[in-house]
């Protein structure tokens, strides 16, 4: 939008804008300019296939109102629809898109309270000219803008932005660095100058009295009354009710299946309500590396490989007839240029986490061939307390973010090994997580009379609530829609969330392990060995192959000259790392390293950023 040039002129700029979201919308394409306002959208057709085409126009007696574009899910679009037809709006499809629009135009920008999904959406204001952006409250679907002199450029992700001639050339300052590196996922922040993410259940509207931001949702803190027995039943509850909103599908839907607590619920759920609803057979799939299992060596972070309980789960629900597919890849697959260039571009950004965002763009793509829809186990960890630094000592009374403060986190920030010695100091990286730790702390919603332990995990759930889950949902997001998958998160349902959030640490381990209260709610649904399965992340693959190709892309870089990164590096650290011998107890923090740098060297090639200190 803007307020002080004819839009109506910029149909080749919103075309590049818009073409850049092709992988996220193979299926459509479509673009509405007015004067002030000019809206484009590229559409992956999931509900109404032929009616929910966009920008969707909402218009009276011939005049238009308001239009829309609008990326992800409401669940409760059938029973809004209900609602809002009998408050007199008219509807001409049966898309969810539509029941969006029309919300606006009763409820305005409180609309987002009505809303149950995933979704991320802007709305020009036709008789206000006016920009509404809304995201959804857990920020499951990613929504970037980026202000102008005289209005706003906005996104699904960075690269439409990037793609418009005001935002270039790409500056990342030394308060993006910080970001980057830090590993904290601060609200809002977009790593590049000048640009910003709408917070989760969060809205800014743009009109020519200004920009303006604020908040329809965010956790609160409020008494649990239900007893032990009550509350495991509301959470089945629950899920059982997310589950059947969630397979509301026009297309091919599956399940992410790890052969862990989280995705087996998923799975196991999703494969009784098909049944119920006489709907036929549930897919799942699953990743694994070729010789995996058979070669498995335990770590700090994975105590056994995945495909043995994946494949207990299938057998237990054989009466159910779930059809399974484990995609298999190797390291030649994750070394691939082609892919490698795939996961930087979907990604905007370097992450560092290297084979696990290629092994899981790899798995998306192999899905991508016979589902459209996939349903995650993603944040269950975050909700009930999985992972295993909930359950540590030293990180829970850490003074920083508890995932840092692991021995498993140095993997987060391994990038940070080879990085110059005068740059470090300069942006002082400790600093600024302690910075941004003691805000997110500022933001915790308080219980009167809480303390101890319970106001301590109280910090430690909205920690990972507010920003690690953060990482892990654009992780998702990015790696999903880069190949036109939409995967949908059960565990982001904010009614769940918010239930769970403020039951009692005590009764969130009532067992003594971590997911108490999911284990017991989905107890008489999984086999015994899932349910009592220890907390284990995505895999990563052990091939010491991949680990070689590593060193040999480093040692060819550095040899050729062709290291843009080296100003920013300390080039002593990065050869003594090559001279290390492959394997042993560094062999983790080594390839850590070397993924991070080459992806960070990749970035600043690719994206022609210009790094400002």
């Amino acid at each position: 939008m803007d307020f002080e040039r004819d839009l109506g002129e910029s149909r080749d700029t919103l075309r590049d804008m818009t073409e850049t979201m092709a992988c996220r919308g193979p299926d459509d394409e479509g673009m509405w300019l007015s004067p002030h306002g000019a809206l484009g959208h590229r559409r992956l057709a999931v509900i109404d296939i032929e009616g929910g085409r966009q920008p969707m126009i909402a218009e009276e007696d011939g005049e238009v109102l308001a239009v829309l574009t609008y990326s992800g899910e409401v669940y409760n679009f059938q029973e809004l629809r209900q609602e809002l037809t009998a408050r007199g709006h008219p509807f001409r499809t049966r898309s969810d898109t539509e029941v969006v629009l029309r919300a606006y135009l009763e409820w305005g920008t409180d609309m987002g309270s009505h809303l149950n999904g995933m979704y991320a959406f802007a709305i020009w204001d036709v008789r206000r000219e006016e920009l509404v952006l809304i995201r959804d409250r857990l920020g499951i679907k990613p929504l970037y803008y980026y202000p102008t002199p005289h209005g706003l450029m906005f996104g699904s992700e960075p690269k439409a932005i990037l793609a418009n001639p005001l935002s270039q050339p790409p500056v990342v300052d030394i308060e993006g660095l910080r970001e980057l590196l830090a590993f904290v996922k601060t609200p809002e922040h977009a790593i590049y100058r000048g640009m910003y993410e709408v917070s989760p259940g969060g809205v800014v509207t743009v009109s020519r009295r200004g920009l303006a931001k604020n908040r329809y949702w965010r956790l609160e803190s409020r008494e649990h009354t239900d007893d032990l027995p009550t509350t495991v039943r509301t959470i089945r509850g629950l899920l059982d009710d997310i589950i059947d909103r969630q397979l509301i599908s026009d297309v091919p839907l599956c399940t992410l299946l790890s052969g862990g607590l989280d995705s087996s619920t998923v799975t196991a759920l999703a494969a009784m309500a098909l049944r119920r609803h006489g709907q036929g057979k549930l897919r799942s799939f699953s990743v694994d590396f070729v010789g995996y299992s058979e070669n498995f060596s335990p770590d700090e972070m994975r105590d056994a490989p995945d495909t043995p309980y994946v494949h207990d789960l299938v057998r237990h629900l054989e009466h159910l007839g779930v059809e399974h597919t484990d995609i298999v890849l190797d390291s030649g697959d994750l070394m691939d240029p082609k892919v490698r260039a795939a996961v930087l571009r979907a990604r905007d950004l370097p992450t560092g986490i290297g084979d696990m965002d290629t092994s899981l763009y790899l798995l998306f793509k192999a899905i991508r061939q016979r589902s459209t829809v996939a349903l995650s186990g993603e944040s269950a960890d975050e909700v009930f307390g999985g992972y295993r630094w909930f359950h540590e000592p030293e990180a829970v009374g850490a003074d920083t973010f508890p995932w840092l403060a692991t021995q498993g986190g140095a993997r987060f920030t391994a990038l940070e090994e080879v990085l110059d010695r005068d740059l470090l100091r300069k942006i002082d990286l400790n600093g600024y997580r302690a910075q941004r730790y003691r805000q997110a702390l500022d933001e915790v919603p308080r219980l009167p009379g809480e303390d101890g332990l319970q106001a301590r995990m109280r910090e430690i759930s909205y920690l990972h609530l507010s920003r690690f889950v953060q990482i892990l949902l654009d992780r998702k997001d990015r790696m999903s829609m880069a190949v036109g998958l939409e995967v949908r998160v059960p565990f982001c349902d904010h009614r769940l969330v918010e239930y769970v959030f403020n039951t009692p640490w005590s009764m969130k381990t009532f067992d003594g392990h971590e997911k108490s209260l999911l284990r017991a709610a989905v107890a008489d649904v999984l086999p015994r060995s899932v349910l009592e399965r220890r907390k284990s992340p995505y895999p990563s693959t052990q091939d010491p192959a991949y680990e070689k190709a590593l060193r040999e892309e480093t040692a060819r870089l550095l040899a050729s000259g062709e290291l843009v990164a080296a100003p920013m590096l300390d080039l002593s650290k990065v050869r003594a790392m090559l001279d290390q011998p492959q394997g042993g107890v560094s062999r983790h923090d080594v390839r850590a390293a070397l993924e991070g740098l080459l992806q960070f060297n990749a970035w600043l090639e690719r994206y022609q950023v210009r790094v400002s200190l």
